[in-house]
């Protein structure tokens, strides 16, 4: 039986009215796999230890091929000789799910959220759980590719967000540690999808990937698009949102401690070797 795709006729609200939460988004725009792996741990650390508030990172990762906790390896169809050839790096991660590709023109986005700060729909619980979290961040990309004239939905038994007939434009994957999430999403903008064929993107071998350019057979601006996922970020979950202009913004004076930048940020954005307190 094929699965059930639900558009977005019916979105979900945002929780019942109540004091607005702040969350900073940071655009930091192409930024290598490892290093965005550093720097979401260092913001987790200081989330978990109350010395930030919720961001989200918003980016671009040049070509690579990350692969989940579920990951099997024979999800990955080239050869390591065509990935060299390529340039596409291949990573393993902590986050939940398979096998998928991040590349320019692909918008990423990372929330550092601590949950426990987010009010729940459930009427049992006061506070998000993983699985509501997924969903909300769904209903932000569904949010977000309905703004620009694209009918996308779910897909039960399926996580991420698909365009009809059933082809993936966003993928989701997260971890969540001590109520605190990292990793997140991956918008295709105007990715060039032929790089999923060098995979079975999250392992589904039967459903074809999409592309906003490709859905409107036109490229977007990227910045647009960043612009219309942050403020559905601030409806889906009741929070004002706040632009920040640089990495300092954010933890400068807010950490309380000296705090070093990773190294391979420092050189992508040509800063000097500093710590941030």
């Amino acid at each position: 039986m094929r699965p059930r795709i639900t558009l977005s006729s019916r979105r979900e609200g945002p929780p019942t009215p109540g004091p607005k939460t702040l969350i900073s988004v940071l655009q930091l725009g192409l930024l290598d796999y490892a290093t965005g792996l550093r720097l979401q741990q260092k913001l987790v650390d200081l989330r978990k230890q109350g010395r930030i508030g919720d961001v989200v990172l918003l980016l671009e990762h040049p070509p690579v091929i990350t692969l989940g906790r579920n990951a099997k390896q024979n999800n990955i169809l080239a050869s390591p000789e065509l990935l060299a050839e390529r340039a596409v790096e291949v990573v393993e991660c902590d986050r939940g799910g398979d096998v998928t590709f991040h590349g320019p023109g692909q918008l990423v986005g990372y929330p550092i959220f601590d949950l426990r700060g987010l009010a729940s729909h459930e009427a049992n619980r006061p506070s998000l759980g993983a699985i509501e979290y997924v969903r909300r961040l769904e209903e932000v990309l569904i949010r977000t590719c309905a703004g620009f004239g694209i009918p996308a939905g779910r897909v039960s038994g399926f996580t991420g967000v698909w365009t009809q007939p059933e082809a993936k434009i966003a993928a989701i994957g997260v971890h969540i540690s001590r109520g605190v999430t990292s990793h997140g999403f991956a918008l295709n903008v105007n990715t060039d999808l032929d790089y999923f064929n060098l995979i079975i993107p999250c392992g589904i071998l039967s459903r074809p990937v999409t592309s906003m350019a490709k859905e409107l057979r036109k490229p977007l601006a990227l910045q647009e698009v960043a612009h219309a996922v942050s403020r559905n970020i601030g409806s889906v979950f009741a929070s004002q949102i706040l632009w920040l202009d640089s990495l300092d913004a954010l933890l400068g004076k807010r950490t309380g401690v000296p705090l070093e930048v990773p190294a391979e940020f420092r050189q992508l954005h040509k800063e000097e070797k500093t710590f941030l307190a």
